[in-house]
């Protein structure tokens, strides 16, 4: 197998990856005054002004969040003025004039004495809370590097405007928070722009009971790019990196995604082993396949590789485990390969489930380094928390199989087909939402008559 095995698309079409300016946004200061996005439950009620608030919204965020800093400090300008407003009735027995003493002058009243012990314990109190802040900020900022996190700015107005009126009207949706998961086929590791996902997926979290639900949208799957173009919707990722991607998914299938998470294979092969490994079932036939993957990635990584040398239940490392994600070759074929790679991605919940949090402060560290993601500080650090709280139910694929078909279209090539792309969507929003009479927006029923038009005309008998 070659250094650079054209897995799906052609090596020679790609340009050289360059990470675009407007999203390698690691290093600015956005961290300390930015309100978390809003969570999926309670956005909605107010996403009627999705398309036209967002300047309002981000002055609000920032003035709750100076509400905030003005709270906390608070307690620092407190600690200061209480005791110095008792110093000049200490000096002088004029002191009813600065509201600190008596009208006789007496400094020593019970009422003066009253005050000062409420200042000092009030004084003690609010150190206390600053000791506290000193670690909080320790732990995050330190403990937790998440300054290494590659942070990318989403045009908000560009995804809210690709999340239809019906979706935003659906009150099924709104106990769910939706996240976007591309797996990108980037040895470089320029994650954001100029290289196709291999993989996507929709991580869909019920916020009452953290039960999740994964679907993979194949990445040969013909659909709207989002620009009106159609053809394999793994090129929205590279035309238009993770805003147009994730356009194309709320689009074509009626989502309401406004977060994401992309990682390269070095940064899945450093996340397992910095989880100790990952419990697959490996089958005769995926043997051959996962060495001759991982014997190409160990070059192009400068990694060394242990063979896989048995079938059955085993631990994988890294490197292991990230060539087993990309076996194509055995029956399934790309089919089967999305159903591995989210056998993997529940190994390693799984494996993180039973850490201890300084543990996955390990993994947290090992991943931000080699991750993109729209995701803020405190949403990081909130889902690392809640970690345990979280099972995956059910997982599935997109389009579903009863309702799918291959062929060739044209220059898209070799196209996995949605049949019925309404039908499909319906589907989903069964699967994800337990929404069984879910209708399709006039957007979707748009798309699904352009794509059964069009592979009319390449398979028709």
């Amino acid at each position: 197998m070659s250094n650079r095995d054209d897995e799906y698309y052609e090596r020679e079409e790609r340009r050289p990856s360059r990470r675009s300016d407007r999203y390698d946004d690691r290093y600015d200061d956005r961290y300390d005054d930015r309100e978390p996005r809003r969570s999926s439950q309670g956005s909605r009620s107010g996403s009627a002004s999705r398309s036209g608030s967002q300047t309002g919204s981000r002055s609000g965020s920032s003035s709750r969040s100076a509400g905030s800093s003005s709270r906390n400090g608070g307690s620092a300008s407190r600690s200061s003025s209480r005791p110095s407003s008792s110093r000049p009735s200490s000096r002088s027995g004029n002191g009813g004039r600065n509201g600190g003493g008596s009208r006789n002058g007496s400094g020593n009243s019970p009422k003066k004495k009253k005050n000062s012990t409420k200042a000092i314990i009030l004084l003690v109190a609010e150190m206390l809370v600053a000791c506290i802040l000193v670690y909080v900020a320790y732990t995050l900022f330190f403990k937790v590097d998440v300054t290494k996190v590659g942070k990318v700015n989403l045009n908000e107005e560009a995804i809210s405007q690709s999340i239809s009126e019906t979706v935003v009207n659906d009150e099924k949706m709104k106990g769910y928070t939706n996240i976007a998961l591309f797996g990108v086929d980037s040895r470089e590791e320029e994650l954001t722009k100029n290289t196709r996902s291999d993989t996507i997926m929709i991580a869909s979290i019920n916020n009452e009971n953290g039960d999740i639900k994964l679907c993979s949208v194949y990445r040969d799957t013909y659909l709207n790019l989002s620009n009106d173009t159609y053809t394999k919707c793994n090129a929205a990722y590279a035309q238009g990196g993770p805003e147009q991607a994730i356009s194309m998914l709320n689009m074509n299938l009626d989502m309401d995604i406004e977060n994401f998470v992309t990682i390269g294979f070095r940064g899945l092969t450093d996340v397992v082993d910095a989880l100790g490994g990952v419990t697959i079932d490996v089958t005769d036939a995926e043997i051959s396949h996962l060495n001759n993957y991982q014997s190409t990635m160990a070059t192009e990584l400068k990694l060394n590789y242990t063979p896989v040398t048995s079938s059955g239940v085993q631990t994988l490392n890294g490197l292991q485990a990230t060539a087993y994600c990309r076996i194509r070759y055995t029956a399934g074929d790309d089919f089967r390969r999305a159903e591995r790679q989210r056998t993997v991605l529940m190994a390693c919940l799984d494996k993180a489930k039973g850490m201890s949090y300084s543990q996955l402060e390990t993994v947290a560290n090992k991943a931000f380094g080699e991750t993109y993601t729209s995701l803020d500080l405190d949403e990081i650090l909130a889902l690392l928390k809640n970690i345990a709280n979280y099972n995956v139910v059910e997982n599935s694929g997109f389009p579903a199989e009863d309702m799918r078909a291959t062929g060739t279209m044209g220059k898209a090539g070799s196209c996995v087909l949605p049949v019925d792309l309404q039908s499909n969507v319906k589907w989903l929003h069964q699967f994800l939402f337990n929404d069984s009479e879910y209708e399709v927006s006039g957007d979707v029923q748009k798309y699904s008559e352009k794509i059964k038009g069009d592979v009319s005309k390449y398979l028709s008998n």
